[in-house]
């Protein structure tokens, strides 16, 4: 994929706005099932709504205030503040609206590629809203896999959303049509679920598997991925993903499991024929929103990448990766 201009940026002195926090009593109501019942993992899709509802100056997602909640946007807005009144190299949340954007321009284009029209798939779907925000799926069968509380949750906060709030209440989905599908990926089971709901392994496809991977325990994120290679030699597959180093697992390693240093080595053993990966921060992975040099991303970019602690301060080298991979039945490796 040719290298993008940066069409998003980070205005001059840009002030973030209070999170406008339009919940009915509905809506409060179910984020206090999520506080009182969900683990850490099916919080993270909260949070990642609260990056997403944050940074809506390059990112336009009208559910992803309802379904973050008051919670992750509060507190991912302070943490916001800090850093503008720190004047800090980095904003918190940056690193989220950059993945999300990375996501969106590599799925469409990836869609293009296929004529406009693909299944989709999101594994670990959380409260993802592509489906909704998206216009190119117009012609995409969407697959949403996640467990079945979470899909359940994310539907009703969406249906309440849509009745209670003047900026949701004309909202549609855009993809062709939307399929969730109740499946654990940690299961050997979810690919025969996701067929039971219409998907057919033989049409193109683009799978997605953003923020998730290093949840996985290692045998369990190689079969999944080992999955999704098969799907090479069915048709023209597509794989957008991120991994962490094994540096950046070590942030909680109660939480991460899974990670990659060269994931553009890994992807090819497993049977995808071309590999093109990115860092944050990297021409086609920054949409002008980390312009100081002397930023975190920026400064391990320019650190080979087998490096482990940086040479001028000891700290850890903690990368994260967007790679995509694709193959197909005339290129799969033998």
């Amino acid at each position: 994929m040719p290298e993008q201009e940066p069409e998003p940026c980070l205005p001059n002195n840009l002030e973030w706005p209070a999170p406008d926090l339009p919940y009915s009593d509905t809506i409060q109501e179910l984020h206090a099932v999520i506080e009182k019942d969900w683990d850490s993992l099916r919080r993270s899709a909260c949070q990642t709504a609260a990056g997403r509802a944050l940074w809506k100056h390059v990112i336009h997602d009208p559910l992803a205030e309802v379904l973050a909640g008051e919670t992750y946007l509060n507190s991912l807005y302070e943490k916001i503040k800090k850093d503008t009144s720190n004047n800090a190299k980095e904003i918190s949340g940056v690193i989220l609206a950059v993945r999300t954007l990375w996501f969106d321009n590599n799925l469409e284009a990836a869609v293009n590629s296929f004529g406009g029209a693909a299944q989709v798939v999101l594994l670990g779907a959380g409260m993802d809203a592509r489906a909704y925000r998206l216009s190119f799926l117009k012609e995409s069968d969407v697959y949403e896999v996640d467990f079945a509380e979470v899909l359940q949750m994310k539907n009703t906060i969406i249906q309440a959303a849509i009745n209670s709030t003047t900026e949701c209440q004309h909202l549609m989905v855009a993809a062709k049509s939307l399929n969730r599908v109740a499946g654990d990926i940690k299961d050997d089971n979810w690919l025969e679920k996701l067929q039971i709901s219409g998907f057919v392994p033989q049409k193109k496809t683009v799978w997605i598997l953003e923020g998730i991977l290093y949840y996985l325990t290692h045998s369990q994120a190689m079969s999944v991925l080992k999955t999704i290679a098969e799907n090479c030699t069915l048709t023209h597959t597509i794989l957008l993903a991120d991994f962490m180093n094994k540096q950046s697992t070590a942030l909680s390693s109660s939480v991460f499991h899974f990670y990659s240093d060269w994931p553009d080595q890994l992807l090819p053993s497993l049977g995808f024929s071309d590999v093109k990966l990115s860092q944050i921060g990297d021409p086609d992975a920054n949409y002008g929103l980390l312009p100081d040099p002397l930023n975190l991303f920026n400064k391990l970019r320019s650190l080979p990448r087998n490096l482990q602690t940086h040479p001028d301060d000891g700290t850890p080298c903690r990368r994260l990766y967007l790679v995509q991979g694709s193959g197909s039945p005339s290129q799969v490796i033998p």
